[in-house]
């Protein structure tokens, strides 16, 4: 068990109904999921110090996932917001609770393997064992004495697991010297679910889709942690002057896919740069950039964003209309819309129009109004997994078919609003059939009206109903777009 994935250093959750996996060596239940198991009691701590070290703000973030259904991201930046870490601290605290989220099912199976009694241990020893196993096994630069020592540390500040720092520290002076004779499933669905730390249904929906090849390397694929993709603000500096400001500032850049997008190393806390602040860029995912291109946004357009919220997509379609024309953005919730306004003051976008609308009802007096319409359908988030690993363990069937369900409905409301040679684009970030191009071929069965075009977008060709862009072959978010037209 010594090979290290990339995690991410920036930015439980409910379970899904699948089979539990067997310790091969006892037939005791291992979590197929990495939740906590049925007969796990509650953490008996309601709160840890904020002035403690990174370990212990990562493990305030972990309860409050394990105890309150938070989001990681979320969490995340509330309790940093709350601590007293320098930047650096704060750094590893994040890629502690990012790599302890995304790895596992990984580091319960091995902890399990480990224990003589894993169904007896409590949320918070969990995650403290969580904690110290994911450092021994996939932090090269922290020595293992170190991960021991500082786990255990923590664990003997709470009175909740003092009384198990002994079998913490004992637990992980185990995982030292058996890690490299600890043995995965044989089964080889089984065995990807774990050494992926994909939850097993999930792994046999992508076998499905994609077959086993890959299906594997979907799910055991990692990027550069380091990077974050940036789109400058056309309307407010130009190509030259936005990348002799990126030099100035001492970041290290590349082009990404799209013009006026970059790869950026050590870009930090964006609130904080004042490039940012002063609207001349933007973070967004390069899929999600394609997306936009799918609508082909010209001068005076009026274009619907149906599901606009946080916004990235509609300041790309206003800047690409360069002041002109009329962005409509629809989000359900009020704070999300407040997201939208800000947005567009930040980057002095004038021709956006936020309103608090459910995309999913009809709306009458908008029909054949909009040049182009824009669904970036709620989904799974399979497809950014990597940015948002808690996604993967959230997702349920039947989850999944409430997102179908609501998908199915958007397109239904919302393409009455396209006008006659007008454009409907659908996309999500996720990789599921169902979500993508199924549900887009059940939507032209039951709209004549509407053709897929099935030209290529940036050179990526589509494949029968859309295209379907795969992280580890694309080297961009996984993402699916499709382009439609308004043909009577």
């Amino acid at each position: 068990m010594n090979d290290k994935p990339v995690t991410r250093e920036r930015n439980p959750v409910p379970r899904a109904n699948a089979a539990p996996l067997k310790r091969p060596d006892s037939g005791r239940a291992a979590s197929a999921l990495g939740q906590p198991k049925p007969a796990v009691r509650p953490a008996r701590a309601r709160a840890i110090s904020l002035d403690a070290n990174a370990r212990a703000v990562a493990l305030n973030v972990l309860q409050d996932m394990s105890r309150q259904d938070a989001y990681a991201s979320l969490a995340l930046d509330k309790r940093l917001t709350e601590s007293k870490l320098d930047e650096r601290d704060k750094e590893f605290a994040a890629r502690v609770v990012y790599g302890v989220t995304e790895t596992r099912l990984r580091l319960d199976w091995t902890i399990d393997m480990l224990l003589r009694d894993p169904e007896n241990i409590d949320s918070l020893t969990r995650d403290l064992l969580r904690i110290g196993a994911y450092q021994i096994l996939f932090m090269d630069r922290v020595p293992d004495h170190a991960a021991t020592y500082e786990t255990v540390s923590v664990a003997k500040t709470l009175p909740a697991s003092l009384p198990f720092a002994g079998l913490i520290n004992a637990t992980l002076h185990r995982l030292i010297e058996q890690r490299d004779s600890i043995k995965l499933p044989a089964d080889p669905v089984e065995n990807l679910s774990i050494r992926a730390s994909w939850p097993i249904w999930i792994i046999q929906r992508l076998i499905e889709a994609y077959g086993a090849d890959t299906a594997r390397a979907i799910a055991l694929y990692h990027s550069d942690p380091r990077v974050t993709t940036i789109r400058m603000n056309g309307t407010r500096i130009t190509k030259e002057a936005f990348e002799k400001r990126l030099t100035d500032s001492g970041r290290a850049w590349t082009p990404a896919l799209l013009p006026g997008a970059y790869r950026v190393r050590g870009i930090g806390a964006v609130g904080a740069d004042p490039l940012y602040r002063g609207g001349y860029y933007s973070v967004m995912g390069e899929s999600s950039m394609l997306a936009v291109e799918a609508i082909g946004v010209r001068r005076g357009m009026r274009i619907l964003d149906a599901c606009a919220a946080p916004g990235g997509k509609t300041m790309l379609i206003a800047e690409r209309m360069q002041g002109t024309g009329r962005v409509i953005a629809w989000d359900i919730h009020e704070h999300r819309v407040e997201l939208l306004r800000a947005q567009a003051g930040r980057l002095s976008l004038d021709n956006i129009r936020p309103v608090v609308r459910d995309a999913t009802k009809p709306y009458p007096d908008g029909f054949q109004t909009m040049d182009a319409v824009l669904i970036d359908a709620p989904c799974s988030g399979l497809g950014v997994a990597l940015d948002k690993p808690d996604a993967k363990y959230r997702l349920t069937p039947e989850r999944l078919a409430e997102l179908i369900n609501t998908q199915r409905a958007l397109l239904s409301a919302c393409a009455p609003l396209v006008k006659p040679g007008g454009t409907l684009v659908y996309s999500t970030c996720t990789l599921l059939p169902e979500e993508n191009g199924e549900q887009v071929r059940e939507f032209l069965e039951a709209h004549p009206e509407f053709s897929l075009d099935n030209a290529p977008v940036a050179g990526f060709a589509p494949g029968s109903y859309g295209t379907q862009l795969l992280a580890h072959r694309d080297h961009v978010e996984g993402f699916f777009f499709t382009r439609m037209i308004r043909v009577k």
